[in-house]
Formats: structure tokens, C-alpha cells, sequence
């Protein structure tokens, strides 16, 4: 092979920080090599990226390959043991063109791998211009990196450090060259976006980011936030829900459990009564507001009544779009010391809650028909409605926004009539 490869694993910070790499690795002049983006969510995510690496040495011998991201950074020797992986980069060095510089040659040690620095040490996020983002019609800026939270099973912070933002001014400029590369779809993501601003002079939300961004580029047509606390919503987030038509109907939120004892065991913020009086606010503020949501099943200590309060949440609130995760425990987390339930119950639960998510995105669909939507066009033949369903798109131009009439559903996703308007 020759240039450079990037396989990116885990959330939509990855995408958009893959995208720097390449531009930061291009730039020091390196050739012929593979970026491997990890995530560390689970450990399933990092078995996935120890396969990927092995193959991407399989299919290119004589290229480089480095390794990177959230994995990388809180499982920095189990990498650099792996005879394929020619260097590691933790999450701050895999931003600097000086990185690609200064990379050991080929046969080193697993010790001399290493470029990884305490990522707790990093008081501060430098911005990332990028004009484009590969394989995507919806734009990402990264808004804000780290988490200040110590949720008992995740791993995260240890990958990404502290909580710090991006200045506005910065979000702004950034926004601007994308808009001005012709994306319809800008979203704000974050490892917890809606920390934002905590950090920065006068202490900004993200509802008083997102509003001065629609505020000072009105040819933004559509804005979305990637997953969010609901518990740190703020008053300016609330009167874009209800006021901003740009201002995307559909919010993924990082609810995790309904059990309030699981939700404290889990050292959560938010109980089960916040979560559904913020989806009902957020609803009554905007009929058509779709939610997505991350649900842990299996917890430790999780017995079968509190995993049935996790199951009635879902289906209280409605949630259309439900990412279930089976329980994984993560060395370094309290949750891992914690009694675990037997691997088999932890999956047969994911599954019931599975099942339960994909009769709610049923209902979800059926009330969607025969309703005028704006489309996103995809790459895949698909695209998205404003509140984030798929819709079948194909023989349409990725990238374009078009009208349309949702005709039915395949139970999958929504099909559609174009149209000359959509309300």
C-alpha cells in the first residue's frame, strides 16, 4: 500500500479526531502506513481492534502500523506487546504532526513503542480544523474532550482525562470552513458535550454555544448534538428545542439504567424521575423530538426487578433509537469489583432489552408514516429524517437535502415519496 489508512473504532469524536490524524500524520511526511483509532468502551471494542490490527498486518506486511485512541491510551503495554504494532500514541500525541515524525523504526522494543503521556496532566483542548470528513455528509466538530465523572463501570475518563472545551470562538471558526465545503449537517460531540463550557471564561453552556452558532452562520440549515447528559440540559438547549427549527428534533441520551439503586451504584447524576421529566419537557416543547439512548444491561448486583424498571423506562419514554450493551467489565472500575452476575444472564437480559427496543423503533416507525419529512441523503442509499430515521434513498445524490412523504416502513426503515415541499 502506499499513503495512509485510518480504521476507526467507537464514537463520533474517533471519526472526527481519525480525520486530524490523517491530516497531522500527512503533514510530518509519513507514507505507507495504517492509523488504528481504538475505543476502550468495552472490551469487546478492544477485541475488535486487536483482530483489526492483526489483519491489517496480514494484508499489508511491510506497512506501519500505529495504534491510538482510548485502548491505546488506558491499554498502552498490551498493545505495544503485539509484534504487529510498529508504535502506540495516547489521545493527546495522536493530534501533533510531531508524533509521525519521531516514530521508532521497525524491530524495536515493545517499551520504545511507547508515545504515551498522562492524559490527566492535559489542562486544555486545542482546536482541530478540518475541512471534510471522509465517507460523511453530516459534518462533526469537536466540541469538548474528557469527563469529570467517575461512573463506576466506565473506563473513559482514563482515556480522555478531564473534562475541557474547545473556546467558542474556535467552534465557530471551525463550523464556518465546514459550511463553507457545502455540509448541510453540522453536530457538536464530545465525550460530555453538555460539560461544555465549565472550563472557559464566563463558564458558556452548550445551548449558548449551539444558539451562537446558528446565530452567526445562518447557512447552517441542520445542527445536531451527539449523546448528552439530560441532567446538565440547560435553559438555552431548552429554548432551542422549542424555538429553532435548525436545531435537529432527536437527542441520544446517556441514560444507562432505570433502576434508581443501579443508577447509584452506577454513580449516575440523574435518577429515574429526572430522565422522564426531561423527556416529557422536551416533548411538550416539541411534539415530534425523537430520543435515542444508551442502557447498560446486566449490571452487577442488577436483580430481575430492577432490570424490569430498566425495560418500563424504555417503554415510558418512548425511546425510539435504544443502544443496549450487555454489562463488560473494565479493569480499574469499582462495577468490576462488584458482584457480578453470570455471563449468561448478562446476555439473555441484553437480549430481552434488545427486543424491547426494536418494538418501540416499530411503534416509532408506524407513527412516522404518512408524515413530510426534510432528508438527509446518506452514502448508503439511506438517509435521515430530522429526528434521525432511516429512510430508503436510493438513486439520490449523498449529501442533498430533499423533500419527501414517508409512504411506509420495512420495519427497518421508512419509505418514502419525493415531493415538490415539506412542511
Amino acid at each position: 500500500m502506499s499513503g495512509i489508512e485510518v480504521i476507526t473504532f467507537g464514537c463520533r469524536l474517533n471519526t472526527y479526531e481519525s480525520e486530524v490524524m490523517k491530516a497531522q500524520a500527512e503533514k510530518a511526511g509519513l507514507n505507507n502506513a495504517i492509523l488504528v483509532n481504538t475505543c476502550a468502551v468495552t472490551g469487546e471494542a478492544v477485541r475488535q481492534a486487536r483482530q483489526a490490527i492483526r489483519r491489517a498486518r496480514r494484508d499489508n506486511p511491510h506497512a506501519r502500523i500505529i495504534v491510538t485512541g482510548c485502548a491505546a491510551q488506558t491499554e498502552k503495554e498490551t498493545f505495544a506487546a503485539m509484534a504487529e504494532v510498529d508504535a502506540v500514541l495516547g489521545n493527546e500525541e495522536k493530534l501533533a504532526s510531531a508524533s509521525y515524525r519521531s516514530l521508532p523504526d521497525f524491530g524495536v522494543s515493545a517499551e520504545e513503542k511507547l508515545r504515551v503521556n498522562d492524559i490527566m496532566s492535559v489542562k486544555a483542548t486545542a482546536p482541530q480544523m478540518v475541512r471534510h470528513i471522509d465517507g460523511h455528509v453530516r459534518a462533526f466538530i469537536q466540541v469538548q474532550n474528557g469527563c469529570d465523572h467517575r461512573c463506576t463501570f466506565c473506563i473513559i475518563p482514563y482515556g480522555r482525562g478531564n473534562s475541557r472545551s474547545v473556546p467558542m470562538g474556535a467552534v465557530v471558526d471551525q463550523a464556518r470552513k465546514l459550511v463553507d465545503s457545502g455540509y448541510c449537517e453540522i453536530v457538536l460531540t464530545g465525550v460530555d458535550a453538555t460539560s461544555y463550557g465549565g472550563d472557559l471564561p464566563g463558564t458558556p453552556t452548550l445551548g449558548l454555544l449551539a444558539k451562537t452558532l446558528l446565530k452567526q452562520l445562518p447557512d447552517i440549515r441542520r445542527l445536531r448534538l451527539s449523546s448528552i447528559d439530560s441532567i446538565e440540559a440547560d435553559a438555552h438547549l431548552m429554548d432551542l428545542i422549542a424555538d429553532e427549527p435548525r436545531f435537529m428534533p432527536h437527542l441520544h441520551l446517556s441514560l444507562q439504567h432505570g433502576d434508581d439503586m443501579i443508577l447509584k451504584r452506577m454513580k449516575r447524576r440523574h435518577s429515574r424521575a429526572d430522565a422522564l421529566r426531561f423527556i416529557e419537557e422536551a416533548r411538550r416543547l416539541r411534539p415530534e423530538m425523537s430520543f435515542g439512548a444508551d442502557m447498560i444491561a446486566g449490571f452487577p448486583t442488577e436483580t430481575e426487578e430492577m432490570f424490569a424498571n430498566a425495560v418500563r423506562l424504555a417503554e415510558q419514554a418512548g425511546i425510539a433509537h435504544l443502544h443496549v450493551f450487555p454489562y463488560s467489565p473494565r479493569p480499574g472500575t469499582p462495577a468490576a469489583r462488584m458482584p457480578q452476575l453470570d455471563r449468561s444472564l448478562v446476555k439473555d437480559r441484553a437480549a430481552r432489552l434488545r427486543a424491547t427496543g426494536q418494538g418501540l423503533h416499530q411503534s416509532h416507525l408506524d407513527q412516522m408514516v404518512g408524515t413530510r419529512q426534510w432528508l438527509l441523503v446518506e452514502n448508503n442509499g439511506l438517509a435521515h429524517t430530522e429526528n434521525f430515521t432511516l429512510v430508503a434513498a436510493a438513486g439520490l445524490r449523498p449529501g442533498e437535502l430533499v423533500p419527501a412523504t414517508i409512504t411506509g416502513h420495512n420495519g427497518k426503515h421508512l419509505d418514502m415519496q419525493l415531493t415538490a415541499a415539506a412542511a
